[in-house]
C-alpha cells in the first residue's frame, strides 16, 4: 500500500514512519510519499527516516516531492498534516491575540479562528483533489484545527476523511494508569468536539472505574489533568476534561500566563525547530539523534503556561508519553485494510450520535472501525453545561467555514464574536484587522 504524507516535511513526521516499522503482514504500507512546499525540509526528515529504517528488513521504501498531484495519485492512504503560514504563522496568532487581551492558542479561541481561516481553503483544495485523483483513498487528518477541517474536508470527501488526535487516547491511557488497570483493556467513554470533549466514563472488565478515581483526592491528583484542574473541580464536573478545556475553566489565569512568558509555545517552536532544521542543513550531523533530543524538549514543555497557571510544575515523567496520534492512525489503517476491527476515539460525522448537533457536525467519539470506514458509537446525552459549550462552540466552526467560503470579513468578525473566549464584539473586529494585516493567506477576506 501507498501512504502520502502531506507535511511531509513536518518534524513530527518520524513518528508516524517510526509506527509503519512495527507493522508486519500483509496489506501493510510498502512505500511512503512525503509532500511538502520546502525541499529543505523535505530533506532533513527523510535523512531522519532513513536512519530510522537501517537495518530495518522491509522498510517502506520512501520518496520526496513538492508536487502536490504526484504525491495524491495511486494513494491508499493520505495522511495530512499541514501547517499553512508554518511556525511563524501560529507566532503571529498568539501574538496578536495577547495584545488584545484574549488567547491566541492554536486550535482554541482566537488564534484557533485564525489558523482555521488560514487553512479551510487549503484543506478543501486537497480534498477535492484526493476526489479526482485518489478517490479511493482514505484521508487521515492530523491538521489543526483538526475537527473543524474534518468537517471543511468531509463536504467534499464524506465518510472517507477521518480525524485524529492523540489528546483523548492520552487522557484514557493516564487515567488506566492511575487505576491499575491496562490501558489496552479499558473502554473510554469520551464525548465532544476535538479539544473540546470529557472523560465521562473508564470501564475495565466490564465495570465503569471512574467514580473510583473521583473519590480519591490524593489519586485525582496525582496525573496531569488532575494537577491541571484540581480534584474539587473534577468531582464537581463528574468528569475528566480534556487539558484543551483548562484555556476555557481557567480561561483568565492562562491568558495572563502566556502573557507573561518569555516566549510563546508557537514562538518557542518556531525557534526550536528552525535549530533543528538548521543542524539538519550540515550532512555530517547524524539526524536521528538530533531529533530524538529535540522532541524530549517538545514534550517536556507542552501546555508549561497552562501548568505555570495551574502552579504544578513542570510535567512528571509518567505524563510525558502522549497518546500516540502515530498508534492512532496505524491501528486506524490496519482496521481498514485489514477489516481488524477496533474501537478509536476519532473525529468523525456526526450522524445522530449527538442529537443537539446536525449530521453533518463532525464530533470526537469512539468509533467501531472496520473495512467500511469509522462509525460512532451510541452514548448518553452531554450535560446541559457541556451541551452549550459544544453547541456554540460548533456555531463558531460554521461560521469559519462559511467566511471560508464566501470571503466575507463580516461572517469572519462573527465567528471571533460568537466564540466564548473572545468578550467583546469590538475586539472580534480588532481580531480580523490584525490578523488580516500579519498573514497574506487571510487576503480572500474581502470587506462586505
Amino acid at each position: 500500500m501507498k501512504l502520502t504524507i502531506l507535511g511531509g516535511g513536518g518534524f513530527r513526521v518520524p513518528l508516524v514512519y517510526g509506527a509503519l516499522l512495527t507493522d508486519r503482514g500483509e496489506g501493510r504500507v510498502t512505500r511512503v510519499t512525503l509532500h511538502d512546499l520546502d525541499p529543505a525540509r523535505l530533506s532533513a526528515v527523510a535523512r531522519v527516516l532513513a536512519e530510522q529504517a537501517a537495518g530495518i528488513p522491509g522498510a517502506p521504501e520512501v520518496t520526496a516531492t513538492t508536487d502536490l498531484d504526484e504525491a495524491l495519485r495511486g494513494a491508499d492512504f493520505v495522511f495530512s498534516a499541514i501547517r499553512v503560514g508554518g511556525l511563524e504563522g501560529r507566532a503571529a496568532d498568539e501574538r496578536v491575540a495577547l495584545e488584545l487581551g484574549v488567547l491566541g492558542q492554536e486550535t482554541v479561541g482566537a488564534g484557533g479562528i485564525a489558523y482555521g481561516l488560514r487553512t479551510v481553503p487549503v484543506a478543501v483544495d486537497i480534498a477535492r483533489r484526493v476526489a479526482r485523483l485518489a478517490p479511493d483513498a482514505w484521508v487521515i487528518n492530523f491538521t489543526n484545527p483538526a475537527g473543524l477541517v474534518t468537517e471543511a474536508m468531509s463536504r467534499h470527501l464524506g465518510d472517507r476523511v477521518i480525524g485524529i488526535c492523540d489528546s483523548p487516547v492520552g487522557l484514557a491511557r493516564r487515567v488506566a494508569r492511575i487505576l491499575g488497570a491496562d490501558p489496552d483493556r479499558a473502554s473510554a467513554d469520551y464525548v465532544g468536539l476535538n479539544h473540546l470533549g470529557w472523560l465521562r466514563g473508564l470501564r475495565v472488565d466490564g465495570r465503569d472505574e471512574l467514580p473510583r478515581l473521583l473519590a480519591d483526592t490524593e489519586a485525582l491528583g496525582s496525573f496531569e489533568e488532575g494537577r491541571l484542574f484540581g480534584p474539587e473541580w473534577l468531582r464537581s464536573l463528574g468528569a475528566i476534561p480534556n487539558e484543551y478545556l483548562h484555556y476555557y475553566y481557567f480561561n483568565r489565569e492562562t491568558v495572563r500566563a502566556y502573557q507573561e512568558a518569555e516566549q510563546t509555545r508557537g514562538a518557542f517552536l518556531r525557534d526550536q525547530q528552525a535549530r533543528f532544521y538548521e543542524e539538519m542543513a550540515h550532512p555530517d550531523v547524524p539526524a536521528l539523534p538530533v531529533w530524538d533530543r529535540t522532541r524530549a524538549e517538545r514534550e517536556a514543555t507542552y501546555m508549561a503556561e497552562n501548568r505555570d497557571a495551574a502552579g504544578v510544575g513542570e510535567r512528571d515523567a509518567d505524563d510525558l508519553e502522549s497518546g500516540g496520534y502515530e498508534k492512532v492512525a496505524l491501528a486506524l489503517m490496519r482496521a481498514i485494510a485489514r477489516d481488524e476491527r477496533t474501537t478509536l476515539i476519532l473525529n468523525v460525522r456526526n450522524r445522530t450520535t449527538l442529537r443537539v448537533l446536525d449530521e453533518e457536525a463532525v464530533i470526537e467519539v469512539p468509533c467501531l472501525v472496520d473495512a467500511n470506514g469509522a462509525h460512532p458509537v451510541s452514548v448518553a446525552p452531554l450535560p446541559g453545561h457541556a451541551t452549550g459549550l459544544v453547541c456554540a462552540v460548533k456555531a463558531v466552526e460554521r461560521e469559519v467555514l462559511a467566511a471560508a467560503e464566501n470571503g466575507s470579513r463580516a461572517t469572519a468578525a462573527k465567528a471571533f464574536a460568537l466564540h466564548p473566549l473572545v468578550d467583546s464584539v469590538t475586539v472580534a473586529h480588532r481580531l480580523v484587522e490584525g490578523y488580516t494585516g500579519v498573514h497574506p493567506g487571510l487576503a480572500y477576506l474581502k470587506r462586505p
